[in-house]
């Protein structure tokens, strides 16, 4: 992937909170038909064999790799894809959809901890105010859909905040490892160690239950190919290139925009009605975002 100016890269970004949150929908319509392990599996293999292409593609292939470089990339891909998985996963089944979208919204406050103290970045008033008005922002938003409460605190919720601190220990890895090597090469090879993991695992897991077959459309295959090649593929290459060029914290603040663009899609293709609300959020996770984002 060539390099990216800054607003390139941040148009990029939102390019791909947009198809995360149209993603959403994707997964829960294909959830009727898949175990969601099952599932999982699909959507990483696809994912895996895409970035393979890619790195094929470029010219070298599968890189010559360093022990510690190797041990890297594989705690990177445990943590970031297959731990993510199955925390998100199971962490989904055993809470409520309020409750999970305000817990993940939690990921550039947790993002922001993290590049202070093990990245050395600058906490500064701006960026907590960005964080802190972005949250707000999400929270009016997903506490205002049509049907939303919130639950008791429960395991689903710390499994859910687990893939939260997986896949932010993933990001501050992936931004040491692209140090010493390009973030296409990084992400396909965390990606394809990763999600062999969650592979093996939804083979070995008597659990996982195989899809009637018969049942599965055509344009359910379409959707699983779609969402592992552009959700999870596509979106890994942007996500690790943004981390090298804004930074583990500045880039999980665009995480906000999911749950936005998730409402919008509904609101479009769902027919859920539009309120005020959803405009009062929306103004501040822009404003969030600018505060968080901006040069000191």
């Amino acid at each position: 992937m060539k390099d990216h100016t800054p607003g390139a890269m941040r148009l990029a970004l939102l390019a791909t909170m947009a198809i995360w949150g149209g993603n959403l929908a994707v997964v829960k319509l294909l959830l009727e038909r898949f175990d969601p392990m099952a599932l999982s599996a699909l959507r990483m293999a696809v994912s895996a064999l895409a970035l393979l292409a890619v790195l094929h593609w470029q010219g070298p292939g599968w890189p010559r790799l360093s022990r510690r470089q190797f041990a890297g990339m594989l705690v990177c891909g445990l943590l970031m894809i297959y731990l993510n998985q199955i925390c998100f996963t199971l962490g989904v089944q055993r809470t409520v959809a309020a409750n999970a979208a305000l817990v993940i919204a939690l990921n550039p406050l947790v993002s922001s901890l993290a590049a202070a103290a093990l990245l050395g970045d600058r906490l500064t008033p701006a960026r907590l105010a960005g964080v802190v008005l972005g949250f707000s922002g999400v929270a009016v938003v997903v506490l205002h859909r049509p049907g939303a409460a919130l639950g008791h605190g429960s395991l689903g919720d710390l499994l859910v905040f687990g893939s939260v601190l997986t896949w932010v220990a993933g990001g501050v890895l992936v931004q040491r490892l692209t140090r010493a090597m390009d973030s296409t090469v990084v992400s396909a090879v965390v990606n394809t160690l990763g999600s062999s993991a969650v592979v093996l695992h939804a083979l070995l897991d008597p659990g996982t239950r195989l899809p009637d077959w018969g049942a599965v459309r055509v344009v359910d295959w379409l959707l699983v190919a779609l969402s592992g090649l552009l959700a999870t593929a596509v979106g890994a290459l942007v996500w690790n290139r943004a981390l090298v060029r804004l930074g583990v914290a500045r880039t999980a603040l665009y995480a906000y925009w999911v749950p936005i663009f998730g409402v919008g899609f509904a609101v479009l293709l769902l027919g859920e009605p539009l309120t005020v609300w959803h405009g009062v959020g929306l103004a501040a996770v822009l404003s969030g975002t600018w505060l968080g984002t901006r040069k000191s």
